[in-house]
């Protein structure tokens, strides 16, 4: 007995409910597949299927045995597609989503290098600072900057970017430098959309201690290159990952400010819904980028190297 045949059949008989429609799915004949099956029921020495002139049933041991036969057959599966994919070229079209300032400064020159060296690979890119389903709105690959929520996704690190609070000179002048994150709750400040909690900004000094302070101002926004030219009007204190705002910070436009306190560190993810059927163009792209943090480190963004 075949006994990866067995399974297969097994599990498509199972699945489709009709030893039929199995049997078509297969390219075998009807009597085939239902022999296939009766051999792997005697092979374990229990019933799988209850079977009825109407209707096919699992038992509970089938029930049970079902699970563990899909698990195998997708592990089989993916060796064989991880044996092939040396071979496998990267082609078609990649849809991509990811957050409007990163995808810009970050990942468009990225793309841009990336299709030089794989001229059959197109790239369908939507930028949006909201948290997009990938798997419901069609997106092969999200690049994404925080935490990665959902349990469902595969999320491949490819570096990390810290938060800093900076302002201009000219608000510093007027308004006084802060010493603390507890000075913060007097002045003027502008709030993030996706921060965790908008209005609570956290920081930890060099002994570890947290240090939360409550923040509010005149401007809220979801987009972090609006706030930080606001920032560099002098009209108040912005949080900015530092991708953002670190050429500003080097021309002297912004400053940056509590540098004996650590503002949180954010890492940077590739996320895609499922290894199981991951395409060529996905799996190299995802590759390069990781290669391409590594190699040239996005300013402000460090990447995962060991």
């Amino acid at each position: 007995m075949d006994r990866f045949l067995a399974l297969d059949v097994f599990t498509k008989v199972a699945e489709l409910g009709s030893f039929a429609r199995a049997a078509e799915r297969l390219g075998i004949s009807t009597s085939a597949c239902s022999r296939h099956v009766a051999d792997l029921e005697a092979h374990l020495d229990t019933r799988l299927l209850n079977r009825t002139t109407r209707r096919l049933s699992l038992t509970e041991s089938g029930q049970a045995f079902l699970e563990r036969a899909q698990q195998v057959l997708s592990d089989l599966e993916e060796a064989e597609r991880a044996a092939a994919s040396g071979r496998e070229r990267p082609r078609g079209t990649l849809k991509l989503t990811c957050a409007i300032n990163f995808g810009v400064r970050h990942v468009a020159p990225a793309i841009g290098e990336f299709m030089a060296q794989h001229p059959e690979v197109r790239f369908d890119v939507s930028l949006s600072d909201r948290m997009v389903d990938i798997v419901e709105e069609g997106f092969d690959l999200a690049i994404r900057i925080g935490e990665s929520r959902s349990q469902n996704l595969i999320a491949r690190k490819l570096g990390e970017t810290r938060l800093v609070p900076c302002a201009a000179p000219s608000y510093i002048a007027k308004h006084g430098m802060p010493k603390r994150p507890a000075d913060l709750s007097d002045h003027t400040c502008l709030t993030y959309e996706y921060l965790p909690a908008r209005n609570v900004w956290r920081f930890r000094d060099r002994k570890g201690n947290d240090h939360p302070v409550r923040v509010s101002g005149p401007l809220h926004a979801n987009n972090g290159e609006l706030l930080a030219a606001v920032a560099m009007a002098g009209v108040g204190i912005s949080m900015e990952p530092d991708f953002i705002i670190g050429p500003d910070i080097e021309a002297g436009r912004l400053v940056p400010l509590l540098r004996d306190f650590e503002a949180p560190v954010s890492s940077i993810y590739a996320v895609y819904s499922s290894r199981r059927h991951l395409s060529a163009k996905v799996r190299v792209f995802v590759d390069f980028l990781a290669e391409r943090f590594a190699r040239e480190t996005p300013r402000g963004a460090r990447s995962n190297r060991p």
